[in-house]
């Protein structure tokens, strides 16, 4: 196993004072385990000024350069941006391979990822990271090849060479993935048509989506203690307490920092989030840095495109009740009892899990109208359509066919309306303001 050193270079900007620089080095330390290195040490490094082209002064690389050789470390974690010039330099000085944090989680999601559309999206995502630093820390490879110019000029450079390739490379993943996106786009189509509610888990990594996901589906998707378990998405029809269907994703988890290239290469993949009827922040509740955490989540979805309005309206879960103090679980259930849309929870135990399937049937039930149908003895496919797609509140038996009185989503009733037009006829809606006849 490949042993392995943590630096978290702390600069104290602005962007890192809400978390100490401590909890940010054991966040590195816990990504470098993901990827099943042997960390052998991890230090904070306090940083006034990074230096151009070395980011560490002269003093702390001599004396970081002994600790690295003696502990035998063959890569260098540093939890933060570098340049190519200064992960050569670094490189070449302490003879060892550097990964900067960048490097890091991508080398995790492409270790991850399972489904071929998401190994496609990671491998774009290396790309565009390996083209960035083609310029200056390949400079080694800017010999020339020789060739046949024009006049006798100049053949093609390696790295013009190298650059090309990437470029091309590039362009084939993106085609494919166009043709994956275009597919999605007929999936999430096809679940438009459906009368099923998509409720989207959204958090940081290690919030405890997938056990929360696995409670409620029974499915057995990978949750472990450990950062991106999760990458391609996943989704399971349901039925919530009450008979309500819906259909639940569970997505990939965000970080801090997420490198900008996963972001644009998993767009596509997190569109279920942004068309997702209901979105559920799912919040480790006993991390030191939960509230920092969330904002992370915010701001990533904000880059994601979710607008205000619907963040405004995201149900926040906080999870993992179960590793409180019981004085700290307590007082939690208490100032949450009080909120709106706010649930305290142990995805692992079970406590709470009612009182979030009845906070979804609330949020979906906001949405609801009642009409009352009419349906002809003779069409039973219809009738079956409303007992298995909608909630049948009540029914009453005539010569010429039932009064059915249901309440769905109006998506619901549009698609009835498709597919039994003739059963469809006049609709009544029950509202609150009094009943209202529409053809």
């Amino acid at each position: 196993m490949t042993r392995a050193y943590v630096l978290h270079p702390d600069l104290r900007s602005a962007a890192s004072l809400s978390r100490a620089p401590e909890t940010l080095l054991a966040e590195a330390v816990n990504l470098t385990e993901a990827l099943d290195l042997n960390v052998v040490g991890a230090d904070v490094v306090p940083l006034t000024q990074p230096r151009a082209g070395w980011l560490f002064g002269s003093g702390k690389i001599e004396e970081l350069g002994g600790l690295l050789h003696g502990a035998e470390v063959e890569l260098v974690i540093v939890n933060g941006a570098i340049t190519p010039k200064q992960q050569q330099n670094l490189e070449k000085t302490w003879k060892v391979k550097i990964l900067d944090r960048t490097g890091l989680i991508l080398e995790i999601f492409g270790d991850r990822a399972e489904t071929r559309e998401g190994s496609m999206q990671v491998e774009l995502a290396h790309l565009e990271y390996q083209k960035s630093r083609l310029v200056r820390a390949w400079t080694h490879l800017e010999r020339q090849r020789g060739g046949l110019g024009f006049v006798g000029g100049p053949g093609e450079t390696q790295i013009e060479a190298d650059r090309r390739a990437l470029s091309e490379r590039m362009g084939k993943l993106r085609r494919q993935l166009s043709k994956t996106v275009q597919t999605r786009g007929l999936q999430r189509a096809a679940r438009k048509r459906a009368p099923y509610p998509v409720v989207a888990l959204v958090g940081y990594t290690n919030a405890g989506k997938s056990t929360l996901f696995n409670r409620l589906t029974g499915a057995k998707v990978l949750a472990k203690d450990m950062l991106f378990a999760t990458l391609d998405p996943t989704m399971r029809g349901i039925q919530l307490s009450g008979g309500r269907q819906i259909i639940l994703s569970d997505t990939v988890g965000f970080v801090a920092d997420l490198p900008t290239q996963l972001i644009a290469a998993f767009r596509a993949t997190l569109e279920e989030v942004l068309e997702a009827d209901v979105v559920v922040h799912v919040r480790d509740a006993s991390h030191v840095d939960s509230d920092a955490q969330g904002e992370d989540v915010l701001t990533t979805l904000r880059e994601l495109g979710l607008e205000d309005e619907r963040l405004d309206r995201i149900i926040t879960v906080y999870n993992k009740l179960d590793l409180l103090p019981e004085d700290e679980a307590h007082a939690l259930r208490n100032r949450l009892d009080r909120a709106e849309d706010v649930l305290a929870m142990s995805a692992l135990t079970g406590e709470g899990a009612e009182a979030f399937q009845d906070l979804i049937n609330e949020r979906l039930g906001a949405d609801e109208v009642t009409r009352d149908l009419h349906i002809d003895h003779a069409e039973g496919a219809a009738l079956a359509w409303l007992y298995r797609h909608t909630d049948v509140l009540a029914r009453r038996d005539e010569e010429d066919g039932a009064v059915l009185t249901v309440r769905a989503g109006t998506g619901a009733f549009a698609k009835f309306a498709a597919t039994f037009p003739a059963s469809a006829g006049d609709l009544v809606i029950t509202a609150d303001e009094g009943a209202a006849e529409i053809a």
